[in-house]
């Protein structure tokens, strides 16, 4: 294979590479031990540079390249990982290896073939990863990328790092902590509304006005790619994810999942309804959300946005306004892997109830409720009850 050319792209690539801001987190977790990492993510959350800087400070003779480079049109991975590990090379990482075909099959045989060899792999189909990765048990260890937290993004404007906070520390002292970041950066909240619009994923700074394009884009990309590639799902379906897409939107409210009457809509059993709900919350564009009870349900309650890009851009493109209630819980939704809603206030998590709102919400309707708070949309607080939205972004 042509070894040179791919040398000669990844020096290219790692030349023009920014080493301003470093995701820390997911630079040690491909740092691990383990011979066999894949970083998994929605298009757009930063992978590949995550992936080029690790190649640029790793003190092993790397490789990095694209799994959907032209040069394999004729030519096999394997063989390249071949010449390159006989030169001397230890470390390979596959970029949107996913883009492949029989990816997890030639990625086991590497493994296999060269025991000494230190193997990352990234993808942003998801789904394919996560219904493929059994060709790779006891080999590959998963882990997933996620969007810019609000903490991050305003590390990366502000060229600074900042303090992350447990949500224990935060309910005990959102007013201490809230009014030192404000004081300390008066442009904060501000950025906080900037965050709400674009925030989330990092290619932000290749230009604002592309930006809602690129990102729905990309999600039309998951819904007729990765959606439409698994075997799980009739191509005829798809307009199903579409539909549902409009209809949250058009909910001006979280959306009230009714399987019975969802299943009717789109002339689907609910068995299948549920197939597809599934597959939903594996793409990210959705965050269907469970009512917390004794006994839990696996129906879904209410959809969500997965975060609030991704409902700016949906109401651009289809030229519906943003409700800034909806908008306010997208935001608190997202900073949690396990969240519920909840009779009593709004969501619960673990032992906390909270009602998410503007500057004028009250405490009626958690009166007297222990582990209560107010979550809302205001710049800093001189109540540790009343806790400003922005600061869950600043969560561990």
């Amino acid at each position: 294979m042509k070894i040179d050319y791919f040398i000669r792209k990844q020096e290219l690539l790692v030349a023009k590479l920014s080493a301003k801001y470093i995701r820390e987190r997911y630079f040690e977790i491909l740092s691990l031990d383990d011979r066999l990492i894949g970083l998994i993510g929605s298009r757009g959350v930063g992978k590949t540079t995550v992936l080029l800087q690790y190649v640029s400070q790793c003190k092993q003779k790397a490789l990095y390249f694209s799994a959907d480079d032209i040069e394999f049109t004729n030519s096999k991975m394997y063989d390249l990982v071949d010449e390159f590990y006989a030169l001397g090379g230890r470390l390979v990482v596959i970029d949107e290896v996913h883009r492949y075909k029989n990816w997890a099959q030639e990625v086991k045989n590497i493994y296999d073939s060269f025991p000494d060899l230190t193997i990352r792999v990234s993808g942003s189909s998801m789904l394919n990863i996560m219904y493929e990765k059994y060709d790779l048990s006891r080999r590959l260890v998963l882990h997933k990328m996620e969007c810019l937290s609000f903490r991050e993004y305003f590390e990366m404007q502000k060229n600074l790092k900042l303090s992350v906070y447990s949500l224990e520390e935060i309910v005990s002292n959102a007013s201490a902590i809230s009014k030192e970041l404000v004081f300390a950066h008066e442009d904060l909240y501000a950025h906080f509304k900037n965050y709400l619009l674009h925030g989330a994923y990092p290619f932000y700074i290749e230009g604002l006005d592309s930006f809602n394009q690129k990102l729905f884009n990309a999600l039309d990309k998951i819904i007729h790619e990765d959606i439409a590639s698994l075997n799980k799902i009739e191509y005829s379906h798809i307009s199903i994810f579409q539909k549902l897409i409009f209809m949250v939107l058009s909910a001006k409210k979280p959306f009230s999942v009714s399987m019975a009457s969802l299943s009717r809509e789109f002339v689907v059993t609910e068995p299948t309804l549920y197939t597809y709900m599934e597959i939903l919350d594996k793409t990210e564009i959705f965050r269907s959300m469970r009512k917390y009870a004794k006994n839990l349900s696996k129906k879904p309650q209410k959809l969500l946005f997965a975060n609030t890009n991704i409902l700016y851009s949906y109401s651009k493109k289809y030229d519906i306004e943003v409700d800034i209630g909806t908008l306010r819980e997208t935001f608190f939704v997202s900073n949690f892997d396990t969240i519920f809603y909840s009779d009593i206030g709004d969501f619960k998590v673990g032992k906390y109830i909270f009602e998410v709102g503007g500057k004028s919400k009250d405490f009626a309707q958690i009166k007297d409720i222990e582990n209560s708070y107010l979550a809302l949309d205001i710049d800093f607080s001189t109540n540790d009850k009343k806790i400003p939205l922005w600061l869950f972004g600043f969560m561990k």
